[in-house]
């Protein structure tokens, strides 16, 4: 599904809304840059005209609409700005990524294999983190900071998200995709601190890197 790989190092989180995940890459990007590592972090959809249309339009697009509209922001991502940064040697870390697209069409019931070949070509990333925690815990902080799409806004959202979860990382694990679950009931900084060492490994294991 990947092209050729690149020196640079793509990780991505995933997982239900209100789990943490942009805090935690936030928090991610903090620590690899303080230990002088060149970091590029991103979100999906993009913060391009296309990927606003997604953000904001789960509302008026549904259903292979919706798919469509986030596989076709997703490729321009990665075109213009994720395959450069990688190309420059970059840790590029990016706010949702496919197995979001799995999940969320998937409770539009787009089936994982239709949303697969949408995305058919994605980079494939060099480590896939899914943020994971109690749904009701999920839930509450969702609930407290309110909702960002339709999807979110649903009740029940955060345990049909991760249900989703489940069924994604065993679809991208079958894929080899290489993912992992981690728990985020410890203080998102802890959570950070983990991640940033698995990657760091990653960094040092690659013979790809500078």
């Amino acid at each position: 599904m990947s092209a050729s790989r690149l020196p640079g190092t793509l990780v991505t989180f995933e997982g239900p809304g209100g789990v943490g995940k942009t805090t935690v890459t936030a928090l991610v990007a903090e620590l690899l840059e303080a230990d002088g590592v060149p970091v590029h972090a991103t979100v999906q959809p993009s913060r391009s005209p296309l990927g606003e249309m997604a953000r904001h339009g789960t509302d008026t697009y549904r259903d292979m609409a919706l798919a469509c509209l986030c596989a076709a922001d997703r490729h321009h991502q990665l075109a213009i700005e994720i395959m450069p940064a990688l190309s420059e040697g970059k840790v590029v870390l990016c706010d949702r990524y496919v197995a979001s697209s799995l999940v969320l069409q998937g409770l539009d019931d787009i089936p994982l294999d239709v949303v697969w070949a949408l995305n058919h070509g994605a980079y494939r990333p060099d480590l896939v983190y899914v943020l994971s925690d109690a749904p009701a815990d999920v839930e509450s902080r969702l609930r407290a900071r309110g909702g960002h799409s339709r999807f979110e806004r649903t009740p029940g959202s955060s345990l049909r998200e991760t249900y989703g979860y489940l069924a994604a990382t065993t679809f991208l694990h079958d894929q080899g995709w290489p993912v992992q679950v981690v728990d985020c009931a410890d203080d998102p900084r802890t959570t950070a601190g983990t991640i940033v060492d698995l990657i760091h490994r990653i960094l040092t294991e690659s013979p790809a890197c500078p």
